[in-house]
């Protein structure tokens, strides 16, 4: 069994930071991807950001330029600094992560964790 250990959100003022972090853990052959989505109430989940497992990184458009994602050395942790936070970015950011467990594939989400923007 995987689990997703999300931390790192909170409260913060307009122009502010937080990092998140993501650790995997379990049995854990390799990991294929590993991100964050978000979801603010009305929205669909978009993508945040994510590291692939060949070390490609995809950013939401709306995030470029602000946030950053890494991964520590042996892969299984993934860092989400977000900077110059706007009221927009208040939502509800998930962990997910493919990871190779056994001999296959699966999908993991984390529970989720609450970063709000506002003055």
């Amino acid at each position: 069994q995987v689990h997703l250990v999300e931390s790192g959100g909170g409260v913060v003022q307009p122009g502010g930071s937080l990092r998140l972090s993501c650790a995997a853990s379990g049995s854990i052959f390799g990991i294929n991807a590993i991100g964050w989505y978000r979801q603010a109430p009305g929205n669909e989940r978009e993508l945040v950001a994510r590291v692939t497992g060949g070390g490609g990184t995809n950013y939401g458009d709306s995030v470029k330029g602000r946030f950053t994602i890494s991964r520590d050395n042996a892969e299984n942790t993934v860092y989400l600094q977000m900077n110059s936070l706007k009221p927009e970015d208040t939502a509800v950011y998930y962990c997910y992560a493919r990871i190779l467990s056994g001999a296959a594939y699966y999908s993991y989400w984390g529970q989720g964790t609450q970063v709000t923007v506002s003055s």
